[in-house]
């Protein structure tokens, strides 16, 4: 590095967390959104739920034992239980520091995780799960988005009393529509309805909300961009392709199954435009008293070329570890770093405008992609067998070969390679809509017309491979109860 201003503050950036003392959390289902982050700070620890890495990971701590507990239908269940397990209590106030116990990071939470955490002496470094369960209300982020100037897909926010009614308060809307009810992952949670019938298959989600945000249907594909709300102002990542609803990933239509991020994914107008949008809602938010990363969607329409605000996740999310690995954040720092600062009693200087130029030249950035790929069949079966974490190759006939376990995706060396991470594990159940692992790979996973490419197709079909199950019957499944209708990346 030279000796420019930026480059002196980048520099003591990294020795604030390279010297950091404080012990700090990432607590969650596992340890994907926020990989490799424990090699930048110091005394950074994952307390998983499942441990992905099967006891492999230094920095991994997931309880030996199990103790009683309902099925659980959120990740806030997950962490409140985790937070309550006498293992995980004993692990925390054994690393405290000068009678510090340390700091907490968690993907999701809830008014209990915050009483939870507190009751171990642990600071937690987001903003408040009130203030969060606001802004993820898709109703209030359309409002968000109009103070502060960003567009949005055409709509309306109503609530919706039968068909008629919605046909009535969407009549500038066109034939076609997008309804989104308030809260919940959107491959759940939006319905694409054209006529009487579509409605009724969903109109049970529908009735029951109090408003709902009705959109027209545009021909469109996906991108996400992430950033972090900074005392310094919106620091902004570069903007991501998405994958959505492909078949062979996921069950749901609207369903998130991966990411690519790659220079010229999109032209300079876009990009400008995301992320000039992008620093204006990151201010809005600020004026909300929101502080730390988020991540929002863009829908770009195919036919006029605009960009709009699909959603906004105020949190770290699944796109999050493409962000934090990028050319661009190991040049400098990631951008969950710029996070914590916020929840530290440090003082730093640095110009955002400055980086997020650097981070927008499309010399810095390489090209690396993920897919996300779930059980997609109606069946619940109990896995006899799974890949392991680690880096995979591919061979000439189809077939994949497990070469070492690891823990970074810098360990892929060609487009022959793939680092997997495992979520479903032996001795556990494949039912619909679960994860089973993500693929991370070097290059493009999606042609110019956003279709899955051969490469893509050839990996989904060896990984699933891997996994060898047993079938347990309808009638158990129905009874069971296993499953969840929450996704936990």
């Amino acid at each position: 590095m030279n000796n420019t201003p930026i480059e002196k503050e980048i520099t003591n950036i990294r020795q604030i967390f390279e010297n950091n003392t404080t012990p700090i959390y990432f607590i969650s289902a596992t340890n994907f959104n926020l990989l490799g982050m424990d090699e930048w700070i110091k005394n950074f620890t994952f307390i998983s739920h499942i441990d992905c890495f099967e006891g492999k990971h230094p920095n991994v701590f997931s309880p030996k034992t199990e103790i009683e507990h309902e099925e659980f239908q959120s990740i806030e269940e997950i962490n409140n239980y985790l937070l309550q397990h006498p293992e995980v209590i004993q692990f925390i106030k054994s690393r405290s520091v000068n009678e510090k116990i340390g700091k907490a990071i968690f993907l999701m939470f809830d008014e209990t995780t915050e009483k939870l955490a507190q009751n171990i002496g642990l600071e937690v470094c987001m903003p408040s799960a009130q203030l969060r369960n606001f802004l993820d209300n898709k109703v209030n982020t359309n409002r968000v988005a109009q103070k502060a100037g960003v567009a949005c897909v055409p709509y309306v926010l109503s609530p919706v009393k039968n068909y008629v009614h919605l046909r009535e308060v969407s009549k500038d809307l066109g034939e076609h529509l997008v309804v989104q009810t308030p809260y919940g992952d959107s491959g759940h949670t939006t319905f694409f309805i054209s006529t009487e019938a579509e409605f009724n298959t969903y109109s049970e989600e529908i009735l029951a909300e109090k408003e709902c945000k009705i959109m027209k249907r545009i021909n469109c594909f996906g991108s996400a961009i992430e950033g972090c709300v900074t005392s310094k102002g919106t620091l902004v990542a570069p903007l991501m392709t998405e994958l959505v609803g492909f078949k062979a990933l996921t069950p749901y239509k609207g369903g998130w199954c991966g990411n690519e991020l790659f220079a010229n994914a999109f032209n300079a107008d876009i990009r400008a435009k995301a992320q000039k949008y992008t620093q204006l809602f990151g201010d809005q938010l600020l004026k909300e008293g929101y502080k730390g990363y988020f991540e929002l969607d863009f829908l770009i329409d195919k036919d006029n070329g605009e960009i709009y605000l699909g959603e906004l996740n105020p949190r770290f999310t699944g796109v999050s570890s493409l962000t934090n690995h990028g050319l661009f954040a190991m040049n400098d720092v990631p951008l969950f770093l710029f996070h914590l600062l916020q929840w530290m009693d440090v003082n730093f200087d640095i110009s955002i405008i400055e980086l997020n130029q650097r981070w927008n030249n499309q010399s810095n950035i390489d090209s690396w992609s993920q897919l996300v790929v779930k059980h997609t069949k109606k069946s619940l079966e109990y896995v006899t067998h799974a890949p392991s974490s680690g880096i995979w190759e591919i061979q000439r006939n189809g077939r994949i070969e497990f070469k070492n376990a690891d823990a970074h995706r810098q360990s892929v060396k060609n487009d022959n390679e793939a680092f997997f991470l495992q979520i479903t594990q032996k001795e556990g159940y494949m039912y619909e809509g679960a994860d089973l692992g993500i693929l991370v790979m070097r290059g493009r996973l999606m042609t110019d017309d956003f279709e899955l490419t051969e490469r893509a197709k050839r990996w989904i079909s060896a990984i699933r491979s891997h996994y060898k199950t047993e079938i347990i019957d309808a009638e158990i499944l129905e009874e069971s109860g296993i499953g969840g209708d929450f996704k936990i990346l």
